[in-house]
């Protein structure tokens, strides 16, 4: 994994019924990742759309 990706630690994610996630997008900042959630929840009000730290980092 590049340096860069290594970097993106805030992650919005589509939870379902059964309380699985799919990530959505990564951020470097906080912030970002708020005003993506938002626009998202606009675009898609049926949906839930939650924010996580990501402390692990994916292989």
């Amino acid at each position: 994994m590049p340096y860069e990706q290594s970097l993106r630690r805030w992650v919005v994610v589509r939870l379902s019924p059964d309380l699985r996630h799919i990530d959505v997008a990564r951020f470097y900042k906080y912030s970002d990742a708020l005003g993506y959630q938002q626009i998202l929840r606009r675009i898609d009000p049926s949906r839930r759309y939650e924010i996580m730290f990501e402390a692990k980092m994916p292989r």
